[in-house]
């Protein structure tokens, strides 16, 4: 079993503005000539990187409930221009919506065992995936979702 990742899409919306904002660093990196992945730096380096390499995702928490992932592909620990330890997460530039669940806000990032990750929202059923995010949102706040 995989582990993964969670952590908070500061200043993210929706599923929707995380999608152009991963599509936005890939039409850059095109420009740029570097291979299209997306990757978030973080400060702390996980220690279980086998274990999040054999196919973990990192899951987003977007306006307090867990809402999207990324398939991991790499872990790049790094030391920046001032010499302090860095991590970047290197992911798949394709998020995918999951079925919500609610998460309180936390610092930093977490381990998130498989057993407790919410399924993507393709294989929750269509009508859900048809939703309009903030009417699934709402419905999930009045415990019909």
């Amino acid at each position: 079993m995989p582990l993964h990742l969670i952590k908070l899409a500061v200043g993210c919306e929706s599923v929707k503005e995380l999608r152009s904002w991963v599509a936005e660093r890939m039409q850059t990196a095109k420009k740029k000539g570097l291979p299209r992945h997306h990757i978030h730096i973080t400060r702390m380096t996980p220690k279980r990187g086998e274990e999040l390499l054999a196919g973990g995702s990192l899951y987003w928490v977007i306006r307090g409930e867990i809402a999207a992932r990324e398939k991991l592909i790499a872990i790049e620990p790094f030391r920046d221009r001032d010499g302090i330890g860095r991590c970047r997460l290197v992911m798949q530039p394709k998020v995918f919506a999951v079925l919500p669940r609610p998460m309180r806000a936390f610092q930093g990032w977490r381990y998130f065992d498989h057993s407790d990750v919410p399924p993507d929202l393709g294989s929750a059923g269509a009508g859900i995936a048809a939703m309009p995010e903030p009417l699934r949102r709402e419905l999930r706040d009045l415990g019909l979702l």
